[in-house]
């Protein structure tokens, strides 16, 4: 097993090794952006917040160590994997249409307000806020989620699982957690991501010579 981070320590032993096998499970890029907080005080048992273009540095998740033992290991890797690939699939500097667009605006709105043009930075402001607009949609679009999901499973498969079984407990985690965070009735979104991780299951299994 990994050696726990110097930084966690002060923490429940178990907690800091639990600690130190998730980062082993992250991918690389995970390791470099990706920041593991215990949260007793959490109801939900695993939370990580939006990573807004303003917030710099790590991208903290939050576990709830106390809830965290009560699903199984594989729920509890593939939960993992799902929220680390949620969080980096959001790059705002990537280099595509929406985001050139929206660096473009800020600069452009920006040399209007040292020219002190109004109609400048009225139009400049303007497309700014279309494209961040966008950014934004698709940043927390339901095919993001899934996309999450797809993630996770195929991290999920390099540390040695199964298709179908890195489905089945992703689906599984999904279900129990909610409960443990005392949320009597699952959310839209987790629904179709149990429906969206069952095909994949049953695709794969219908897959197997």
């Amino acid at each position: 097993m990994a050696k726990p981070r110097s930084g966690y320590r002060g923490v429940d032993p178990q907690v800091e090794a639990e600690i130190a096998r998730l980062r082993e499970l992250m991918p690389a890029s995970g390791r470099m952006l990706v920041e593991i907080t215990p949260q007793p005080q959490q109801l939900e048992v695993i939370t990580a917040a939006f990573p807004y273009p303003w917030r710099w540095g790590l991208r903290p998740v939050a576990i709830n160590f106390s809830l965290w033992p009560k699903l199984s290991r594989p729920q509890r890797d593939l939960l993992f994997l799902r929220m680390v690939a949620w969080l980096l699939q959001v790059q705002w500097f990537k280099a595509d249409w929406f985001q050139a667009l929206t660096l473009v605006g800020v600069a452009g709105t920006g040399f209007e307000l040292l020219q002190q043009d109004p109609v400048g930075v009225l139009v400049a402001g303007g497309l700014t806020a279309v494209a961040a607009r966008q950014l934004w949609r698709d940043f927390r679009s339901p095919q993001r989620e899934l996309d999450a999901d797809q993630e996770a499973i195929a991290v999920a498969q390099r540390r040695g699982y199964r298709l179908a079984e890195a489905a089945e407990y992703l689906g599984a985690a999904i279900e129990t957690s909610a409960a443990l965070g005392g949320r009597p009735h699952l959310t839209a979104t987790e629904l179709m991501r149990l429906q969206n991780l069952k095909a994949i299951r049953a695709n794969a299994t219908t897959a197997k010579p």
